[in-house]
Formats: C-alpha cells, structure tokens, sequence
C-alpha cells in the first residue's frame, strides 16, 4: 500500500493502516511518499495550529452535523460529516494514544465553535505521529513526486513516480491520496479563479508543495470531481512579514481601506472567521494593487490580549496625525481623512458597550456606507496604528468525491483499491466549516487506512 502526503491525512492513514495489518496478522508493506526533502515534509499540517472543532476529546458539538451543512451551503454529503461526528471522538483518543496531548486553546480574541488543539500544534502532530508510524514500520520516501496512477483491469496495481530525478514504479495495491489541493499550482489557480489568482500569496512554506497532483492523477483515471471549485480558505495577513500565517485579524476593531483611503465592506459583519475568507479573497481579486489597510487608535492596545489576534512579527506603522500615517502607508491622505471624518461622525453609540470578544451590536448610524455592523468605536485616540494586508490562500475546495469510507468515487462508484483524505477531498462549498479541516484530515485518513487494509488481499 503506498500513501501519497505527508500531513494529518498521509500520517493518519499509514498509521492506522500499519496497525490494522498489525491487528490481523498480515505482511502488507506500507510506504508514504511526500514530495518535499524530509526536512519540510508535513504540508499545510507542518505549520497550522490544527485548531480541532469538538465541544471536548470525547464529543463534538450536538448541533455538529447541521453546522456543518449550513456551512457547506446544504451542498455538503450529510453521510460524509456525519461519519466525520460519529468517528471523531474515537480518533482523537487515538491520536491520544500516540504521545500528543490536547488541550483547549484560546482562540484569537473573538469567540465561537468550541476547539481542541494539539499541544504544540500542527508540529507536533507531524512529529509524533511520523515516528509512530516508523515503528509500526511504515517506510518512508522523500523527495518522492507522485506522477501517475497505474492501474490493470480496473485495479490498482502501482504508482509512477519521480525520485532523485530518476522515474520509478513503485508497486501497490491500494493507493490513499493525501496530497492537499491545488493552491500552488498556477495554470489550476487561474482556471478557477481567474486572472491573478496564481499570484496569490501562499500562506505558509508548506502550501508550495500542494501542486494538484493527487488530484490530476485520480481524473485521469476517472475520478468524480467535487466540492466548489471557485472556493479557497484564505486569510488576510500582513504584507510586510515573511513568516508563516502571519494574520491580522484585529481589522473588525476599527476600518479598512484601500490604496485610494476608501473603505470597502462592513468590517463588523461578523466574527473573524466569518469574513475572513471573503476580506482575504476581496483585497487579492477587487482592491487596486490586491492591498488593504487596516487603520486602528491607541484603544487597540487596551484590549485584553489583543496580541491573540495578531501572529505578525512586525509592529504597525504608527503615526501621531492620520496624515502621518496615510503618508507612511502610501494611502491617499486627504481621502483617509474624510473616511476617518465620516465614519467617527456616525459612531454615536456608547463605547463601554464595546466588546471584542463577541458581535457587541455598537454599529454607526445608517447612513454610514458601507455600514458598521459592530465595534463601531471612533479613531480618535493618537498614536494612530496601520497594518497594510494581502490576501494569503490556505487551501482550495475542489477536489475529489469520496464517500464515507474515504473511498474515491468514480463515474460509476468507487474506483477499487484508490482512498483519498484531507483537503484533496472535495467536500466545502462556499465557506470552510471553522477548525475543521485538520479534524477531517485525521479522521478520513484513519479510516482510508482501515478500509485499505480490509480489502487487501495479500499476494501468496
């Protein structure tokens, strides 16, 4: 059996699978292939916090299902997500097992779904689990690119594949995909989303490696696609860093604005992760030169850990005038003044009733457009603080169609011997269901595993 992906998915699956052939007493030689060096292997995983949505260890939410329907625009496979709330538990006391730790995290500023998270996050999970399945015997590639699924009347039989620039026929009976989306790959960047869309920013060094191979080798050989394809998580982060994920999610607390001083959406529509992915998608796609500006006061600073909310090594750009800080950010001055002017002239609610944590209801008056749903305090209070935003890409949507048992569907219903978990798996639509990804990510890959194993029939 062989795995294609290093992250949550790729471990999962040649973990359990290397324990399921252990349960049963069967020789199954279990490799996992990633494309990167060893040294950055782990994807989007290597570098996320993996928050995790469950009420508990031991529970999801009871309203589990149904969120994530509503989220999924009622487009979403209920079998899929309600396999997702009956196996999670039992996944996470297994991931348990295998010396990581959960805890509950504080979450950014703003409240919402309950979560878990892996002490020591995305890194940990990478780390802990490679060295379980290494002693449970899974071989590991490096520097190993999936090319090509091989296949025999109808079965799978292999996998071509480029090592040490050499091309290669790795042998296999069942294949499990867990090579992540497209998010890299710019010809598919820019069929599905358009013009630019392949210059978007990655949203961490992991990202690169998520080129659409799994997902252009399972159509070749006559996969279902699914999911949305013109959907992406993406998040704002800030233009001057070079770091990993570096969001800014302070923006809801004062106006964001673009090149020309304009402000361009409701910045208190909701919580973070509500607009956060059309805020990220808007800046790259609509505003000039794909930048924003987030322009806050001195009040910022008197929010209990507001540094929660913001993963950016570089301070903001502060100024004592909002002249200063217009010419400091390359923004058009006399516009981001009568911006300022007019939104602080329709804040004319009682700021005590100001509340970061949750959608307080201080909104400025009608007439202010676009309006100000929440946290509609004025900036007035100098030093007066800037963070210039680019929209970053975490993931895409489109993918594969899999079924409960993390098979790989094809025109006329599962493809034998071919699995796929994790973000390749095509089943977001319109928004990512909140600290979900990595959740499915364990759990579907888990399941590949077993069910690789189930069907397998050793050759004598």
């Amino acid at each position: 059996m062989i795995v294609v992906g290093h992250g949550a998915a790729g471990l999962a699956a040649a973990l359990s699978a290397a324990e399921s052939a252990a349960a049963i007493k069967e020789a199954i030689h279990i490799t996992l292939i990633d494309k990167a060096p060893e040294n950055a292997a782990g994807g989007n995983t290597r570098w996320s916090p993996s928050y995790t949505r469950m009420a508990a260890p031991d529970r999801v939410e009871p309203n589990f299902i149904e969120d994530m329907l509503a989220a999924t625009q009622c487009k979403g496979d209920r079998r899929y997500f309600t396999r997702l709330a009956q196996e999670a538990p039992a996944t996470i006391k297994w991931v348990t097992a295998h010396n990581i730790e959960f805890t509950r995290p504080t979450y950014y500023l703003a409240k919402g779904p309950p979560r878990i998270q892996p002490q020591g996050g995305g890194p940990a999970l990478v780390r802990e689990m490679s060295h379980a399945a290494k002693k449970a015997g899974v071989e590991f590639l490096y520097d190993c690119a999936a090319k090509a699924l091989l296949t025999e009347n109808g079965q799978i039989t292999g996998l071509k594949v480029t090592r040490n620039k050499t091309e290669e026929i790795l042998s296999a009976d069942a294949i499990i995909l867990a090579s992540g989306g497209f998010q890299a790959n710019a010809e598919m960047m820019r069929q599905n989303f358009g013009p630019g869309a392949e210059t978007m920013r990655l949203i961490s060094p992991g990202t690169c490696f998520n080129t659409g191979d799994g997902i252009r080798m399972a159509f070749e050989l006559g996969a279902v696609r699914a999911g949305d394809w013109s959907g992406m998580h993406a998040e704002p982060v800030d233009a001057r860093s070079k770091g990993s994920a570096p969001v800014v999610l302070v923006y809801p607390y004062g106006v964001v604005v673009d090149q020309n001083g304009r402000r361009f959406f409701d910045e208190g529509s909701g919580l973070v992760h509500e607009t956060w992915e059309w805020f990220a998608r808007n800046i790259h796609f609509k505003t000039p030169n794909s930048i924003a500006y987030a322009i806050l006061d001195s009040r910022l600073l008197e929010i209990s850990d507001y540094q929660r909310a913001i993963r950016s090594e570089v301070p903001p750009v502060r100024a004592e005038t909002l002249a200063g800080l217009a010419k400091q950010l390359g923004v058009n001055q006399a516009n981001l003044e009568e911006t300022v002017g007019n939104y602080n002239a329709s804040c004319i609610g009682d700021p005590a009733l100001f509340d970061a944590t949750r959608c307080d209801g201080l909104s400025a008056r009608n007439h202010l457009h676009p309006p100000k749903s929440n946290w509609a305090r004025a900036i007035e209070v100098p030093p007066f603080l800037g963070y210039p935003l680019v929209g970053a890409i975490a993931y895409t949507f489109g993918g594969l169609a899999t079924d409960e048992h993390a098979r790989v569907m094809g025109s006329s219903g599962p493809i034998p011997g071919l699995y796929a978990a994790g973000e390749i798996t095509g089943h977001f639509y319109g928004t990512a269901p909140n600290a979900v990804s990595i959740l499915r990510a364990l759990v579907f890959g888990r399941i590949a595993g077993r069910e690789a194993i189930a069907t397998l029939k050793p050759k004598k």
